[in-house]
C-alpha cells in the first residue's frame, strides 16, 4: 500500500512538472528574484502553472455568445505584434487579437462584437475553464498535458514558434553555451521557465535563473542589466526588442530551444463550439491558399469553382451544420482578412518586426507547413 502512495505522489510531481505555461504576462505584476541555481535544478516555480480543470460551464457556448451579443475572448496586453493595447487609440490590437476578431465573425457575423479579456501567464487557463471567457487566444504553447488535464481543446495552431535567448550584442556571447555561469531573465508560470532548466542541464551549462511574474517586468530587468541573457519564445524577443531602450544593442541567438506551436483553445465539452473555432482558423488559411482576400473576396463570388463555393457559403451547408451562417468563411476574410493578411499586419515587413514567415508560410511555400482541410 505504502508502495503504491509513493507510486501515486511521483506521478503527480510529474504531472505538475508538465504544466509549466508558454506566454507574455499582462501588466501590474511584481517581479521576484528567485534564489540561485545550477541548470541541473528545475526551477520549482515551473511546477506551478494552474490546477486541475474544475467543472466546466456545461451549456451551448454558441447560444451563450449570440445571448450576450459579445465573444469574450481571453488574450494578452503586452506583448507587441501579438496582444497589446495600442496607446494611441486605447484599443487591443495584435496577431492572437485578430483571431479573436475572426471567432466573433464566425459567431456573430461581427468581428467588433468582441471583449477581450487581458489575462496573465497563470490565470489564462481558469478564466477558460470556468466559463469567464469563450476562448483563448494568448500565444499558448499546445502541450499534452494541457490538452488533457486541464481540460482544454487547441484549434489549429496559429503560429509555429520556438524558444530564444537574447543577449546583448557587445556581450561576445554567440551560443548557449557562452552563458555558463551567467543570470537569465525569465518569466515565470511559462513553458519558458522549465526549457531553459531542461536545456541548459542537458547542456551542462549552470546558470542563475531570475524570474518575474510578467513579460513587461522581465524586460525591464534585463534591460536595466540585472541579467546576461533574455528568454521566452522567439517570436515574443522580437516583440520585446522593439520596446528595450536600444534595440540595435540586442542580438537574437540562432539556437531554438524548444517548439512552441502557439494555438487558441476552448474548453472541453462544446465540440460544437470547437468545430466553429477550428474551421474558422481553417478559413484563413484555406482563403490564402486560394488567393481569395479582403479586398478582392467579392470578385470570387458567382464563380463555377466548387471549391471556392463551398468557401464562401455559396453551396452546400457547412455553416449551418455549425448552427452559423453558411457564409461565415466570407464574412471572415471580408472583415478581418485571410492568414497570411492577418500575419503581415501584425508581423509582417511593414510592420517594426518585419518577422519572417517561416513554418508559418503555406504549405505550397518552401520551408511552409500551416495548411488547411478541404471545405466540402
Amino acid at each position: 500500500m505504502k508502495s503504491r502512495l509513493n507510486l501515486l505522489l511521483v506521478l503527480l510531481a510529474v504531472l505538475a512538472l508538465g504544466l509549466a505555461a508558454c506566454g507574455g504576462g499582462a501588466q501590474q505584476a511584481t517581479p521576484t528574484e528567485a534564489p540561485a541555481a545550477a541548470a541541473t535544478e528545475a526551477p520549482a516555480a515551473a511546477a506551478t502553472e494552474a490546477p486541475a480543470a474544475p467543472a466546466a460551464p456545461t451549456g451551448n457556448t454558441l447560444e451563450t455568445v449570440r445571448t450576450r451579443g459579445t465573444l469574450k475572448c481571453a488574450g494578452n496586453q503586452s506583448v507587441p505584434g501579438f496582444g497589446y493595447i495600442n496607446p494611441d487609440t486605447n484599443e487591443f490590437e495584435g496577431f492572437d487579437i485578430d483571431f479573436c476578431k475572426v471567432f466573433a465573425v464566425a459567431a456573430l457575423g461581427d468581428a467588433k462584437a468582441v471583449e477581450v479579456r487581458p489575462t496573465t501567464a497563470n490565470e489564462r487557463f481558469p478564466v477558460l475553464q470556468t466559463g469567464e471567457v469563450d476562448v483563448l487566444s494568448r500565444n499558448t504553447t499546445w502541450t499534452i498535458s494541457r490538452d488533457t488535464s486541464l481540460g482544454l481543446n487547441f484549434a489549429p495552431v496559429t503560429f509555429y514558434d520556438g524558444q530564444g535567448m537574447m543577449v546583448r550584442a557587445d556581450s561576445g556571447i554567440d551560443s548557449l553555451e557562452g552563458l555558463a555561469g551567467g543570470t537569465i531573465c525569465v518569466q515565470s508560470g511559462t513553458t519558458t521557465e522549465k526549457n531553459l532548466a531542461d536545456v541548459f542541464r542537458s547542456l551542462g551549462i549552470e546558470f542563475t535563473p531570475v524570474v518575474f511574474d510578467d513579460a513587461d517586468a522581465t524586460r525591464e530587468a534585463y534591460d536595466q542589466g540585472q541579467c546576461d541573457g533574455f528568454t521566452t519564445d522567439k517570436s515574443g524577443l522580437v516583440s520585446q526588442q522593439i520596446l528595450l531602450a536600444d534595440p540595435s544593442a540586442h542580438i537574437i541567438l540562432d539556437a531554438t530551444m524548444s517548439k512552441e506551436p502557439l494555438a487558441p483553445a476552448v474548453r472541453h465539452g462544446d465540440d460544437n463550439w470547437f468545430d466553429i473555432v477550428k474551421w474558422s482558423v481553417f478559413c484563413t488559411i484555406a482563403a490564402e491558399e486560394l488567393g481569395i482576400n479582403s479586398t478582392n473576396v467579392d470578385s470570387f463570388l458567382g464563380g463555377e469553382d466548387p471549391v471556392i463555393q463551398n468557401l464562401l457559403g455559396e453551396t452546400g451547408d457547412l455553416g449551418v451544420a455549425m448552427g452559423i451562417n453558411n457564409d461565415f468563411c466570407y464574412q471572415i476574410v471580408k472583415q478581418v482578412g485571410n492568414y497570411g493578411e492577418i500575419y503581415d499586419r501584425n508581423l509582417g515587413p511593414d510592420t517594426p518586426f518585419n518577422l519572417p514567415r517561416g513554418l508559418n508560410a503555406l504549405y505550397t511555400t518552401p520551408g511552409g507547413i500551416q495548411y488547411a482541410p478541404p471545405f466540402r
